[in-house]
């Protein structure tokens, strides 16, 4: 066990590490530390010529140190750190430089580096400080005990006896250290907790004996065991007086919860097998505008769900004849111009496609009509398994009080923010997460309040996943009855960040599962309160990303922001405004008219995100609800951000602190919903917050052909180039991690060469990886992890990940952000490409629903040159789906970007038009894109412009004409294309356009039909027009050909180095 020295830094990160021993800027300057890849060891890191060397520090079978060497150099053994360090003070020791000057550690920070936070598997188990036991002992104690004071002057004693008061003061005071003291010498019994125990509890002895038989009897009648003669129960709570208190008020608990139980289930049984006869609910009516041939007319839209109609009424109460099948409701397309429109296509009877424009009085019926045709659709699909569910986020900060009556605001998202609709408001999401901070109620009971609370909402008895509970904090995750065999795997754990990381009155808690094959992380966090204490929330954050167990054991080179398809972090974060007290008032003002931007521009949570400090590569829908902190209770009319103390007056500005964020893999279906608090909720001092989202999912993939027959595919990467920034000497490899390769696949070392700004540029090698299956149906689904890690030591420098969909049509260059335990160490670029095998693709659910692209996005100059009002990379105009998101009316930076690069076309499925002939034509491109974050159409539009052009043969003088259709069908549109599926990250608005450039006219969507996603080249009527029309063929798809490979220049030889006979880590 190594004595405290300064040059011991814990478990500090080696990229923090190399910014210290930069700062010290001296040969010889070294840090020792804990080792990242290996429980028990160590890492030795030195400073040589501006370089960085790090060692290993390796125990043997009898614990005994050593720096590990090169092969055929013994090993010097110690029994302590110091006396090792001690050693390398000397000079040809086989370091590249002897230590000479030990680097501290940074004021503040001995707490959160010095000393781990507890945890039984990681981060690795690093030695204590060598602090004399007592000292350590009464330390803890006596912050213990005043921290129970503290907390007892925040509650309200009014109802608690004069004489019970004195009890509990001098307990906290004086016993509880006698109490530690007798832990502390081996007895567990707690003498003093018992005798105060029993002295507030003196006369429930007699009330307990006297109230057990009315409870047994009562049971007796419920039980459903009853026959004739059957004797009175022996007495299931013991009326021994020297049994413990504890003992007999739990065994009565459990006698109270079994009558709730039997009670409950009796008359559950009675009236159905979910909580009752199911609400014979109203389908609900949307008054719209239609537009036909520029007439406006009024319209009425009925959507019921469970008979799969939609009807179009002429009035209310009109006619019910005119009605579509679920199935010949084809798609919705929602305007970006125009935020209440939508076009909805149809298919009539007589096979022709119908595409009508309707106008909604606001966004939101929009929004709450689009959710209950995407339910119908779902509800009605022959589909064996989702392909999407929606998720049901929500924390609330109790404040030690009970809840309300009915939470039933919470669970609709009603209330203030980006909200549901009313008609909306039966439809039941598939999951129900909910995290709560100061929570007194216990797991049980809060889940059972849950329950009933949603019971009374959907009529569904949601099944409980898991519950955890660190302290007063919890999450709780229920999910649909049908739903309970698709999720497994469920781990939960907790992780405390409370005083000197050892209570857990602060920490978090997380619950992580499969749904089929996709994983999912929750996590809720109750971080450092206080106005000041920004930086230590920071360090909460960082020890619950480093230290939280969670998620896939087999992906421990990855912190858990890499390890689920979709991680979701919520809780009472506790971040504020930062903004002086003496502008209380004014902040207030700006709350009541609503002028959030300026104050979120100060937002504590937002301003370290821009500067990548936490939650990198997350994002946050955008806030357009008030602070939810500190209202005063039982109003929310009222901020009480003034509270007297013995100190002076505290403030506790109004703020933002309750958040739900989220990160999700690259070019996956998430769209948000709802985010915003409640309005009626007010028996604590924080608003409950909610969030809701579509969230696509992935089934166990059961391919359709024979394996002997299909043909191997294959994933290779290319011109891969890591930047890293570091100035370690040593050698790096990437190790690639997927659920679809059979094992895990390393590179060959590479080459190194140095860049002016300190960092490293690493080439490797092309490789190519197998996967276990290689239809694209699966393959197109999955994703790649990879993590740059040095050969000497296996220490993870960076992870990222890469979306195998982005290489679907094409080869696709990349650039991906790398990570590492919540900072930022460099950057990979590189060249993907696919060699599927040709098969049918099955469409999504969430492709039912679209948006129609607007061209405002770019323009041309007065000079030719385009313009662009936002930079892209796919050519699509909303940033949320070109690697940026947006929040708060700015674009945040996600980590990842793609371009499709020339050459290779793999087998498609779908068909798109041509290269434009003519400038203008390539001006305008196509009017809808397949779902926004995809932008497959805008991609292989941008694709078919970079190969040669085909130009169609010109049709014969006899060739078929089309003519007009007939007046009777004003509405006939073409038919519609197979829809592509949707990588959709989050609507957000449309950047803002600028004045200059304003929006080009529209070129028709000209659609085709195709069979089985394949285009066919018969001739097919082009869009109907007023004239007639030739048909233009459709070229045909060549098979993937193999992309020329150039020959990568030698990277420049590294700079000699002294001789160094000890292996780096």
């Amino acid at each position: 066990m190594p004595h405290f020295q300064p040059w011991y830094h814990g478990t500090i990160t080696r990229s923090r590490a190399e910014v210290l021993l930069s700062k010290a800027g001296r040969d010889g300057s070294f840090i020792l530390r804990g080792s990242e890849s290996i429980l028990g060891a160590y890492a030795l890191c030195v400073l040589y010529q501006n370089c960085v060397y790090t060692y290993r520090i390796l125990p043997n079978e009898e614990r005994q140190l050593s720096v590990q060497a090169s092969e055929g150099v013994p090993n010097r053994f110690f029994s302590v750190l110091s006396d090792l360090v001690a050693a390398y003070y000397s000079p040809n020791m086989g370091l590249v430089t002897h230590l000479q000057h030990p680097v501290p550690k940074e004021d503040g920070l001995d707490d959160e580096t010095g000393t781990p936070p507890e945890h039984t598997s990681c981060p690795p188990q690093l030695p204590p400080r060598n602090f004399p036991a007592s000292d350590v002992t009464e330390c803890r104690e006596q912050a213990l005990a005043e921290l129970f004071l503290q907390r007892m002057q925040l509650v309200d004693l009014s109802a608690v006896p004069e004489e019970h008061q004195r009890a509990l003061q001098e307990y906290f005071s004086s016993s509880l250290v006698l109490d530690a003291a007798q832990v502390h010498s081996g007895n567990h019994s707690l003498p003093s907790l018992k005798k105060l125990i029993l002295g507030l509890c003196r006369n429930l002895n007699n009330e307990i004996s006297r109230i057990v038989p009315s409870l047994e009897a009562f049971q007796t009648v419920l039980d459903q065991q009853i026959y004739p003669g059957i004797g009175r129960c022996r007495s299931q709570v013991s009326a021994d007086p020297v049994q413990s208190m504890s003992s007999r008020l739990e065994q009565l608990t459990k006698l109270l919860h079994s009558i709730e139980e039997k009670a409950k289930g009796a008359v559950i049984e009675s009236v159905g097998v979910d909580g009752g006869q199911k609400r014979s609910l109203i389908p609900p009516t949307f008054e719209v505008k239609s537009d036909s041939l520029g007439i406006s007319t009024k319209l009425f839209l009925k959507v019921d769900v469970e008979t799969g109609r939609l009807y179009f009424k002429k009035s209310k109460d009109g006619s019910e004849d005119k009605y579509y099948l679920q199935n010949k409701i084809l798609q919705l397309i929602k305007s970006q111009k125009m935020p209440a429109k939508l076009a909805i296509v149809l298919e009539t009877d007589k096979e022709k496609i119908l595409k009508k424009d309707i106008i909604f009085y606001d966004t939101k019926k929009r929004e709450g009509f689009c959710q209950l045709l995407q339910q119908l659709k779902n509800k009605h699909s022959a589909k064996p398994d989702p392909d999407m569910i929606t998720v049901f986020v929500g924390t609330w900060n109790m404040g030690n009080a009970g809840p309300p009556q009915s939470l039933r605001s919470w669970f609709q998202s009603k209330g203030q923010g980006k909200t549901r609709d009313d008609t909306a408001d039966h439809i039941p999401h598939d999951m129900y997460v909910i995290g709560t901070q100061e929570d007194p109620l216990g797991e049980k009971e809060w889940t059972d309040t849950v329950k009933n609370a949603l019971r009374v909402i959907t009529d569904i008895s949601f099944k409980l996943i898991s519950i955890q509970t660190l302290w007063n904090i919890r999450i709780l995750v229920l999910a649909k009855p049908e739903h309970e065999n698709r999720i497994s795997h469920v781990f939960s754990d907790s992780v405390k960040t409370g005083i000197a990381n050892t209570l857990g009155n602060k920490g978090a808690v997380g619950v992580s599962f499969m749904f089929n094959g996709t994983s999912f992380g929750f996590i809720n966090s109750h971080l450092t309160s206080g106005s000041e204490k920004k930086l230590r929330r920071n360090q909460n954050y960082i020890n619950i990303l480093n230290i939280l167990n969670s998620g896939d054991k087999k992906l421990n080179p990855f912190d858990i922001t890499h390890r689920f398809t979709h991680l979701f972090w919520l809780g009472d974060l506790n971040y504020r405004i930062d903004l002086p007290s003496t502008e209380a008032e004014n902040i207030v003002s700006k709350i009541k008219q609503q002028q959030y931007q300026e104050l979120l521009g100060k937002d504590q949570l937002n301003m370290e995100r821009d500067e990548g400090k936490v939650f990198l590569h997350f994002q946050e829908e955008e806030v357009t609800f008030p602070p939810t902190y500190r209202f005063e209770r039982d109003t929310r009319e009222k901020y009480a951000y003034t509270k007297a103390k013995a100190t002076g007056t505290k403030y506790n500005l109004p703020s933002w602190c309750d958040r739900v964020l989220r990160k999700s893999y690259p070019l996956v279906h998430v769209v948000s919903q709802s985010y915003g608090c409640t309005t009626d909720i007010m028996t604590s001092d924080h608003s409950p917050v909610f969030a809701t989202f579509e969230v696509g999912v992935t089934s166990q993939f059961v391919s359709k052909h024979d394996p002997r027959s299909a043909s191997e595919g294959g994933i290779k990467f290319m011109n891969c180039t890591a930047t890293l920034f570091t100035k370690s000497k040593t050698k790096f490899f990437i190790e690639f991690h997927s659920s679809c390769l059979e094992k895990i696949v390393k590179t060959s070392e590479g080459e190194n060469t140095d860049v002016d700004n300190g960092s490293i540029n690493v080439c490797f090698a092309e490789l190519q990886l197998t996967p276990i299956i290689s239809d694209p149906e699966y393959l197109l689904d999955q994703h790649i992890l990879i993590c740059v890690k040095s050969t000497d030591c296996d220490e993870s420098y960076g992870e990222s990940c890469v979306a195998l969909r982005a290489a679907e049509a094409c080869n696709t260059g990349f650039k991906v952000s790398l990570t590492h335990r919540g900072e930022s160490t460099g950057t990979l670029t590189g060249v993907i490409q696919l060699h599927l095998t040709e098969s049918k693709q099955t469409e999504k659910l969430y492709d039912f629903i679209k948006v129609e692209k607007d061209d405002h996005g770019s323009a041309k100059s007065k000079s030719g040159e385009n313009r662009s009002a936002v930079p892209h990379t796919l050519e699509i105009t909303n940033p949320s789906y070109m690697g940026v998101g947006v929040r708060g009316g700015y674009a945040t930076d996600m980590g990842w970007s793609y371009t499709p690069k020339a050459g290779n076309i793999s087998p498609k499925r779908h068909g798109h038009s041509r290269a434009p002939n003519t400038p203008d034509e390539a001006e305008t491109g196509t009017e809808m894109f397949d779902n926004p974050l995809y932008a497959a159409m805008a991609m292989q539009s941008r694709r078919e412009q970079e190969l040669p052009r085909w130009d169609p043969p010109t049709p014969p003088p006899d060739a078929p004409r089309f003519p007009p259709p007939p007046d009777g069908e004003p509405d006939r549109a073409p038919k519609p294309t197979p829809r592509n599926r949707s990588f959709t990250c989050s609507e957000g608005k449309p950047p803002p356009l600028p004045a200059s450039l304003a929006p080009g006219p529209k070129r028709p969507v000209v659609p085709q039909r195709s069979e089985g996603g394949v285009v066919l080249a018969a001739p097919r009527p082009p869009l109907p027009i007023k004239r007639a029309a030739l048909l233009e063929p459709q070229p045909l798809h060549k098979p993937r050909e193999p992309r020329d490979q150039h020959t990568r220049a030698p990277a420049r030889p590294s700079q000699s180095l002294p001789a160094n006979k000890h292996a780096r880590e």
